[in-house]
């Protein structure tokens, strides 16, 4: 489920590390982010839930290259932020239209990213920036590493 969040409260009640960048709205810097958040990760000792950080992270920045319009504000910034042993991602951008999950046609090839988001990460949501735009953000708790005692698979295979 989604929330919206009244005035700036992007990377409130962080606790810990904080990676912040810039980046011109070009679709090479989803790559390029993706790398800076693999690295974090790894120094955080969270590498369980990268497959799903980076998805989230490609989904979000994908939607802001893409959506920001034709504003004067031609960067985006992400954040990644150690929040309570688990993430939290955040894509700020000038357009001050928020984001909502669409209901795409079934041929169609792209809509579904916020679908995506919202299956994949524990919570989402965002809120208006102070000044121009909005931000976007997504929190994954942590997770065991696969090979930890108590581990359930995602999905169990039977038999006969």
């Amino acid at each position: 489920m989604a929330h919206v969040e009244q005035g700036d409260q992007s990377g409130q009640g962080a606790q810990g590390d904080e990676v912040v960048r810039r980046w011109k709205r070009h679709p090479q810097v989803v790559r390029l982010a993706r790398a800076g958040l693999r690295t974090a990760l790894a120094g955080w000792g969270l590498g369980a839930i990268e497959g799903d950080a980076l998805l989230v992270l490609s989904e979000l920045l994908t939607n802001s290259v893409r959506h920001a319009g034709g504003s004067s504000w031609r960067e985006v910034e992400t954040r990644f932020l150690l929040r309570d042993g688990g993430l939290r991602v955040e894509v700020h951008d000038a357009s001050s239209r928020l984001p909502r999950p669409g209901a795409p046609r079934w041929e169609a090839e792209g809509g579904r990213g916020l679908l995506v988001v919202a299956a994949v990460a524990d919570d989402w949501g965002c809120g208006d920036r102070n000044g121009p735009g909005k931000y976007v953000w997504a929190e994954l708790a942590p997770r065991p590493a696969v090979d930890e005692p108590g581990r359930k698979p995602v999905v169990e295979a039977r038999h006969g």
